[in-house]
């Protein structure tokens, strides 16, 4: 942390994420920069190769050692994975932010599926403002990596858009 503060010409940074907390060296040193004053929000994705239920034990653990947990939790979101249902229920139960990313490109099978296809054509919309909007609606963040204006026009759209829960429910069980 120490570092990264002074090449950044900073005494704090506003977000600091850890790439998956682990044990050993790794471990010791996240436990030191989370101690630190310097970072304001911590944000943790978690591996996806790892188990969920298995790292929720592991946060479980380490956030009743500590008495500040991370502001935000960050990972790729795969709807054949549930769209990270357990995550969200255990940010959700502690007040942390789930921000899902990568939900259009790791999604393409849900983006090309008929009824998600529909439901846009009905609602006016885009197949990618569908999906920022069940991301909403579930209780996630969508982050949105794009580098186009008009993508970031349309992403920004997609907060004037709001599925019913009927609609919610089908995405969500597309394929999880």
């Amino acid at each position: 942390m120490a570092s990264s503060l002074e090449h950044l010409g900073t005494d704090h940074i506003d977000s600091y994420v850890l790439h998956g907390p682990s044990s050993g060296r790794d471990g010791r040193r996240m436990t030191r920069s989370l101690a630190s004053d310097a970072a304001r929000a911590r944000c943790w994705p978690h591996p996806l190769l790892a188990s969920v239920t298995f790292l929720c034990g592991i946060w479980s653990k380490w956030f009743a050692a500590r008495a500040e947990h991370p502001a935000f939790v960050q990972n790729r979101c795969y709807a054949r994975l549930g769209w990270d249902r357990e995550v969200r229920t255990f940010c959700r139960e502690r007040k942390i932010v789930y921000q899902g990313f990568s939900l259009l490109t790791a999604n393409q099978e849900v983006l090309r599926h008929p009824p998600v296809i529909q439901l846009a054509e009905s609602l006016g919309a885009t197949v990618a403002q569908v999906i920022f909007a069940f991301a909403r609606a579930v209780g996630m963040l969508p982050l949105t990596g794009t580098s186009d204006p008009n993508h970031m026009q349309e992403d920004l759209a997609s907060l004037n858009l709001t599925l019913t829960p009927d609609a919610v429910r089908a995405i969500e069980g597309i394929a999880g």
